[in-house]
Formats: structure tokens, sequence, C-alpha cells
């Protein structure tokens, strides 16, 4: 069926325009309600957010629709979406719910769902509950009688994170000695990410920890690093720590502010692992995106590398189907089942520096494992109503390119799932050559 509300990672848009309005969001509580309330037992969800403020908006919408069909609501508040994901499970919960447009700016926001185990929904539940959205719902809606409820939660969601977190760092280290520079992003870990990283030992530098409704991903976060290199530089850290705005994936730099993509962490987390017997299986998962060079190392490790459609939710299908234990995307999500359902920025940050703690070297040294090939990627902006991909001229741009760059190369062109545009990749030997074939194929479809 043709999905109208879902996207790669749930439902997303500008706030209170579009599919991303109170109505919208009423509707996806009540069918996701009533998707999952089977069996007897009280019907349980816990709703966080991050720090946008049109969370005050979707946040009573959903709590309203949930009640309606007899679930007892349990609120965060502001809390990393792998936070939710965790206390789904933890605390038995039929579902979980986060609030947030990720890296995106504050005037969007998405609503992402959890099932009780703490994994993002199938495609297939997806389409269930979207199907269900566009029903009348209201026969099926509890009884005065059976009315859920809705609380704050009363144990504190970060902090129940923040225990979380720390007990996958390893007991015999300690951050003591290292200075840390995290930018929060001004989202949903401005409280948890700097408390967790003290408690662990460390100094630490905030930025990105004075959210006002407005300023999440302003000039700040994974998608912005430039602060934090400068920062960690001119404060002589260690290492510096970038999440976005529902902390599920971070940017990092070393000692020098040079910048430390996910393919990079990968590549890093998948040796420590393997130094260490803790690969379930000899492969790592990750994107279409992440460079050629991190399958070269990989191999050389005598590892696979599986590569997916965008979008860590397919990372972790694939993981699972596989019984992989590490994966992630290049834009820095990073999924360690061992841990946690989800990417949890912070919690890969860790195994970076439990890696530098035990070691004893600068995460320059460590983290730089190979040169990634030069990769170009821009983004061009596209009508609804437009098909941009389907035309002949943009398919035979593309073919042109992929002979251009040779089997040493690739081209990759793809919709966005959260956002009208067309992303237009490539990578190969020659920078010049990649980026020429990337701006040919964009004036093409922009023409």
């Amino acid at each position: 069926m043709t999905r109208h509300y879902f996207g790669t990672d749930g439902i997303r848009g500008t706030a209170n325009r579009g599919h991303m309005t109170p109505e919208t969001a009423l509707r996806a509580a009540l069918a996701t309600g009533r998707y999952f309330t089977r069996g007897p037992h009280r019907h349980k969800v816990v709703i966080g957010k991050d720090t946008r403020l049109s969370g005050y908006m979707i946040e009573p919408a959903l709590t309203a629709g949930f009640v309606s069909m007899g679930m007892d609501v349990t609120l965060l508040g502001p809390v990393p979406t792998p936070a939710v994901a965790m206390l789904t499970k933890s605390l038995r919960c039929d579902v979980g719910v986060m609030i947030s447009a990720s890296h995106n700016p504050y005037v969007d926001n998405g609503i992402k769902l959890f099932g009780p185990d703490g994994y993002k929904l199938s495609d297939e539940a997806e389409a269930e509950i979207e199907a269900l959205m566009g029903r009348d719902l209201s026969a099926m809606a509890a009884p005065p009688e059976a009315l859920g409820r809705a609380t704050r939660f009363a144990d504190g969601g970060p902090s129940r994170y923040i225990e979380f977190i720390k007990q996958s760092f390893p007991r015999h280290l300690s951050l003591s000695g290292l200075k840390i520079v995290v930018d929060c992003a001004n989202g949903a870990a401005y409280r948890a990410a700097p408390e967790a990283l003290y408690e662990l030992g460390a100094e630490v530098i905030t930025l990105g920890i004075q959210p006002n409704g407005c300023n999440i991903n302003d000039k700040c976060g994974s998608t912005h690093p430039e602060l934090l290199q400068q920062t960690v530089a001119i404060q002589g850290a260690d290492f510096g720590i970038a999440l976005d705005g529902d902390a599920d994936r971070l940017v990092a730099c070393d000692e020098t502010g040079r910048l430390i993509d996910g393919d990079q962490l990968m590549a890093l987390i998948a040796k420590t692992f393997q130094s260490r017997n803790r690969l379930s299986s000899p492969c790592v998962v990750a994107t279409v995106m992440s460079n050629l060079a991190l399958e070269t190392y990989l191999q050389g490790r005598g590892l696979e590398l599986l590569r997916t459609k965008v979008g860590d939710r397919y990372v972790v299908e694939t993981m699972r189907a596989r019984g992989a234990n590490l994966g992630g995307e290049q834009s820095g999500h990073i999924v360690m089942s061992d841990f946690a359902s989800t990417g949890d920025g912070l919690l890969a940050a860790l195994q970076v520096l439990s890696v530098i703690a035990e070691e004893q070297r600068p995460a320059g040294e460590i983290t730089r494992l190979f040169d990634p090939l030069p990769q170009v990627l821009k983004n061009i902006r596209y009508r609804d109503n437009q098909a941009p991909l389907e035309t002949a001229a943009v398919k035979q741009a593309v073919a042109a390119g992929e002979r251009r760059l040779g089997a040493a190369g690739r081209v990759l062109i793809r919709k966005s799932g959260t956002e009208p545009l067309i992303r237009v990749m490539a990578e190969g030997e020659d920078t010049d050559l990649v980026a020429e074939v990337v701006d040919n194929i964009c004036h093409v479809i922009g023409t």
C-alpha cells in the first residue's frame, strides 16, 4: 500500500502543518493503541520527547488517543530515543513513543514507535497502523469505566537511562584523567549525557545544554560539529562528542578536532569486539551509504560488510536476521544489540572511550583505521508532484557517471525518507571526477 504518513523513521513533518498536527497525532495514537491492545492485561505505553516547542502540542494529543483506547500512559519528558526503547521493554509496556525529528530543525517534529521488545516497528506493522488511521475507530474506543490514566514517570527517565548507560562501560576502567567535550544539541540528552560522563570520572565540558524549545540542532550537535571541534582544540580536550536532537547518533572528534564519522566508529568497535571475542557473527551491518574503504578494511579482518537501505531500523532488521550484534550508519547511528535495541550516540561514544582509557593512547591514533575514498553527497529539493528518478534523462546521467567512475567507484541516488529531497552520492579514487559526476547528475535532476 502507499504510505502517506510513515517514512524512513516514523511520521515526520513541519509542526502544525501537513501530517504533523494534533489531529494526526491523535489518529496515530488511536490506531497504534488499537493495534497493540491485545489480550486481557492492562495495556501501557511510554512517551518520551526531545526539547522542541511543538512537543507540548504533540504529547497531549498522543496521550488523549492512547487513554481513549484504554491504555495507561507514562510520560517520560525529555529523554533520548534509546531511553524510550530501553524503558518500553524494562517497564513491560505494549508500545513506546518518541516525539522527535532527530537532527532536523525545531520547526519539524516526528513520531517514532517501538514495540514491546524495544525495537522499532517493521514496515508491515506501520502499514497496518496506517490503514487503521484511515478508519473510524470510535466504536473500538474504551468505555468510560475503562479509560486509561496518564502519569509522569516518578523514578525519572534520565536517571534510569544514565544507570543503564554506565553499565555498558567496563567496570575495571574509568574516564578519570580524560577531558571530554560533549555537545548535546540543546536536545534530549542535555541532562543525561554530561551526568553519565561525569559519573564515570571524566572532566566534562558541555555545549548545547540550554534548550529553549527553538534552538535544538541550531548551529550545534552532530549536524553542526564546528563548535565542538573548536572547543576540543582550544580546551586541549582528549575527545569530543556531538549528539543529535534525540541522541540516537553521534559525530565524534579526536584531540586535534578531526571528525570521526560512523564508518570509522564501526571499524573501531568491530576491531575491539573481534579482539575481545564479542562479535556474535563475522559481519558488520551498514547501509548503502557507508564508504567502500570500510568494506575493504573489514574484509582485511575476515569480516563481511552487509549493506541495507538507509534507515537504522533496516540495519537492525538485518542484524537480527543474520545474528549480528554490530551495525550502524555512516551518519553516526551505531547499534550494539548486546546493549540496546536501537542506535545510541552516547553508548557508542563510551565504547570508543573505553578503548582510549584502556590503551592510554590518543583518540587520533586509535580511530584512524582506514583512509576513506573521496565521497561527495548533494541534496536536490523536488516538488511532491514530481518523480525525477523515473525520467530517462536522470537514468542516463546515472549510468554515464557509473561508467566514468569504473569498478573502483559507485553512484547512489535515492529519495530521502523524511524530506522532499533527492540525495545524490558518488565515491571513487579521484575527488575531482567524483564531484563532477555528482554535479552532472544534479544538473539533470534540476532541469
